[in-house]
């Protein structure tokens, strides 16, 4: 039998190595795409089914005893409804991005309202975050989650942004905390949703803006 040189051993032994490491990166090709696409299934089921539809109307108790219902905006504005509830992280920023929107954008002749409903069981503490954070909308309570329920909410923050006719047109749930991108995410939306022209602005705050 004739033997291999060691020219021809060290010759082969590398195309193994080859052929392993090809393996090796088509399976990591394969799982990468098979996560991916899980991500994706996975948030496209997160996400609140109610779109493009007509919202459920409402009424419940603001934190300064008023009573709200959505029918109290059909066919004058469109209307933003985020639920939230002061033990929920992700909800601190976005009543924060919403916040800072409305207090920039919302007049009394604006044809848009946002209302932030709390599904707290706990009223005093969503009206005690409320008042430290000087939200400037209608803070609208839900400790039965009876609103929360027609809206089949999933989780939270969970907003939609209603037409005037009553529908449904947009509807996101989570907010990334800790991703400035996000921020920037709702203002567009809700620009786009709203009509709104959002003017150049320099350096300053969260979004560039230093006039605050």
């Amino acid at each position: 039998m004739q033997s291999m040189s060691c020219s021809e051993e060290a010759t082969a032994g590398p195309r193994l190595s080859v052929r392993a490491l090809l393996v090796i990166a088509a399976l990591a090709a394969f799982t990468i795409f098979i996560t991916w696409r899980a991500s994706v299934l996975e948030k496209s089921l997160e996400q609140p089914r109610l779109v493009h539809v007509q919202a459920p109307d409402f009424w419940a108790a603001t934190t300064d005893g008023r009573t709200v219902s959505l029918a109290d905006f059909r066919g004058k504005k469109k209307v933003v409804v985020a639920f939230w509830a002061s033990w929920c992280g992700p909800c601190h920023s976005e009543m924060g991005a919403l916040n800072y929107f409305y207090k920039r954008y919302h007049s009394a002749s604006s044809d848009f309202e946002i209302l932030a409903i709390s599904v707290d069981l706990d009223t005093a503490a969503a009206t005690k975050f409320a008042t430290a954070e000087k939200l400037a909308f209608p803070v609208l309570l839900d400790p039965s989650a009876r609103v929360a329920r027609a809206y089949e909410e999933k989780g939270l923050p969970t907003m939609f942004c209603i037409d005037k006719k009553g529908e449904i047109v947009y509807a996101r749930l989570g907010y990334d905390n800790v991703n400035d991108d996000d921020y920037m995410s709702v203002k567009s939306q809700l620009a786009r949703e709203f009509g709104i022209d959002l003017k150049p602005t320099t350096k300053g705050g969260p979004d560039g803006d230093a006039s605050n």
